[in-house]
Formats: structure tokens, sequence, C-alpha cells
């Protein structure tokens, strides 16, 4: 009887790629209280590592993540088609390169995706928290890294890199830790959203709580307001993206199936097909009481309010500090990242402002764009005793 052949070894990743990765669970057993007082007896984070920690142990990236994100942000899962979602920019070679860095990225928490959340069991009822879950903020998911960092043993942060919801959580990592974090680099962000970014996410959130399935927070883990998230992500999907973008990519294209009477309520054009498939996708990897809670964390991030100002925020930051922003940016505009920019050189801070000129909108800083990446690589390689200019 012959024997059964061995398994064909995994292919070697390509010249720049991480290759396959897969995602740990760090298990914090203390208790850890939330800056709304409450308190949970433990969480877990689930995280990804890439790269090596050296022996000094400062050489770490910290990746921080968007609303809709997670800890896959580089390589590639096994039996996945398609790789994290900052690929294009981490890895052997690339801007974040890992022959460099140990570059770290978790989940946050009460996010959905492995970390604890409302979707996760209360130990004291064995269901999911639901709505009984506490409320999160930046701070939070801040201070929760900080225990998954000294678990891995890492010293310092060579630096903090974040775009949008993970910009706020660069900005908090200097305010809360600044001798641990030499560099922040803060994309599409902002001290504190505005009222129509507030807007949207109350949109979203009614939408959600609306949907009877919700059941005020209380659903199966296979079943929820699964219509209602759904309208929740098309609607910020736009938010995301730009008109030119949105009118470049669809136009007024009609779908090959469309009634071209006009009449009916079917998908009639590629736009409404795009936005359906972008609500699909979500709900079969999203929690829709995450979704309220990270809306809600974001909506509450006010760093002028909660120090007084946003120089006095700034106050305690010793690293330096590089701010990107994108042109065609209208959820968290260039106006909004350069004052973050100008608060921290008021405060007598190392900071620089960079811009970019694009017409893809908030998500710009998730696509291609070797000037980004020119941006990001010359900020990490910079040495301590270079100062920074302001530049717009």
């Amino acid at each position: 009887m012959s024997a059964e052949p061995s398994p064909a070894p995994p292919a070697a990743p390509a010249a720049g790629e991480i290759g396959l990765v897969e995602a740990r669970d760090f298990h914090c057993r203390l208790p850890f209280t939330f800056d709304s007082g409450q308190t949970l007896p433990g969480f877990t984070l689930r995280y990804e590592t890439y790269g090596e920690l050296n022996p000094t142990r400062d050489n770490t990236v910290l990746i921080c993540h968007a609303l809709s994100g997670d800890h896959h942000c580089a390589g590639m899962h096994a039996g996945d088609r398609k790789p994290g979602w900052w690929n294009n920019l981490i890895g052997p070679g690339k801007a974040v390169d890992t022959r460099r860095f140990f570059v770290v990225c978790a989940n946050v928490l009460g996010g959905c995706v492995g970390s604890t959340g409302p979707s996760s069991p209360n130990p004291e009822t064995g269901h999911p928290y639901g709505v009984a879950f506490p409320f999160v903020t930046i701070r939070d998911m801040v201070r929760s890294q900080k225990l998954l960092l000294e678990h891995l043993g890492v010293a310092s942060l060579a630096a903090v890199i974040g775009g949008s919801m993970g910009g706020m959580q660069v900005l908090q990592w200097g305010i809360e830790y600044p001798h641990f974090t030499k560099r922040m680099l803060a994309m599409a962000t902002t001290g504190r959203e505005s009222a129509q970014a507030i807007a949207f996410n109350e949109v979203g959130r009614q939408a959600i709580m609306q949907d009877p399935a919700w059941n005020r927070g209380d659903y199966p883990r296979e079943g929820g307001p699964r219509v209602g998230l759904a309208i929740a992500r098309m609607m910020a999907h736009i938010t995301y993206l730009s008109d030119a973008s949105m009118d470049r990519k669809f136009g007024r294209r009609k779908k090959d199936t469309a009634d071209r009477s006009g009449n009916g309520f079917d998908v009639q054009f590629e736009v409404e097909s795009y936005l359906r498939h972008q609500g699909q996708s979500f709900i079969n990897r999203f929690d829709a009481n995450s979704y309220l809670y990270i809306t809600r964390a974001l909506d509450q991030f006010d760093l002028a309010a909660a120090y007084g100002s946003l120089e006095q925020a700034f106050a305690p930051v010793l690293g330096e500090t590089l701010v990107l922003g994108f042109t065609s940016d209208w959820l968290f505009p260039p106006e909004q990242n350069r004052a973050v920019a100008l608060a921290l050189l008021r405060a007598g801070k190392r900071a620089s402002y960079a811009e970019l000129d694009t017409d893809l909108g908030h998500d710009s800083f998730l696509l291609e764009s070797p000037e980004l990446y020119d941006l990001v690589r010359g900020f990490l390689q910079r040495s301590e005793k270079q100062v920074s200019d302001f530049s717009i």
C-alpha cells in the first residue's frame, strides 16, 4: 500500500511580501477599568506581528486600525485571496520595512474580530454582553494596547501609525505614553469630529437600532440587525470616497441586467450594486453592537474638551509627529489635520504636516500611493537629531 503523498510546502512569499501569517490572542487576566468606571475581569486582544523584536526591544511599529479594520493589516491568511488591509505599506523593503521593524497590529477593545467586545460571552451569564458591555473610548483602546505591548516585551515604540480612527489612537498614544512613544504618524484624522461626522454616525446607529432584529442589542451571533448594519455600512462607505472617485469608477453606468424602463426598485446603476455589495460583505464580518460602540467612541473623542485645549492636550508629547491630510477627504478634511499639527507646534513640539493632492477621498491613506510611501519611509528613517519643519 503506497504512502500518502506529503503535502506540498507553502510557497515562499514573493519579494517584498510577508507571506502567510497567523493571528494570536493576548489574554489579560487582570481587571480592566474603562474610562466610564465600568470594569471587566479581563479581556482578550487578537493581534498579528511581522518582523522580529530586536535585542534592545525598541524597534516596534504599532499599527492602529480604523473603524471597519482589524488586526490583519499585512500578509496573507491561509485560504484567503486578499492580503491584509495595509499590505501595500508593510513588508520587507516597503515603507514600513519588516526587515528593520517589529510590526504589531491588534483588533481594538470593543471590536468583534477576536478581541473582547459586545459579542463576547459575559462570564456571569454565558451570553454575549450586548449593550451591557462597558462603553469604550479611544483612550481605553490605547491603554489595552499598552498591556499587549508589555506582554510582548516591547521597551518602547519606534513609531505608532494609523489613519482615521487609527490616527486618533496615534495622538492618544503620544499623550498617554510620551516616554514610550518616539514617533507618531497620524493620517486623515482629527482632534475631534465635526457635527457632520457625528451626524453620519448617528444615522448609521439608527439604521441598526431601528431594525427590529436588533432587539435592544440582544440577538444571536448568526442573526441580528443585518439589514440595519448593511445600510449603516453603505451610508458610511459613501463618506470614505469622493464625488470624483465615484464618478470615475461608476458614473451613471447601468447594470446590464437593469430594467431599461427605469421602473421598479431593483438595482439599476453600477454604484447601487457596489454599495449593496459593500453592505452585504460587511455584515458577514462585523458585529452590529461593535459598530454602535466604536462609532460612539469616535464621537466622544475630543482632545480639546478633555484637556482644556489642543495645545494643553499635547503638552506631555515628547515624540516627533507627522500629520498627513488628503485634499479630497471631506470626512476629516485637511484643515482638521492641519489644526492638529499647528496645535503641536504651538505646544512647542516637533511636528510636521504634509498634504497629499488626491481625488480618492477619506480612504486615500489605504490606497496605492508612491508619494505616501515615500513620506512614511522618510519619516521612519529620520534620525533623532533632525528637526522637523512645518510645511503645507
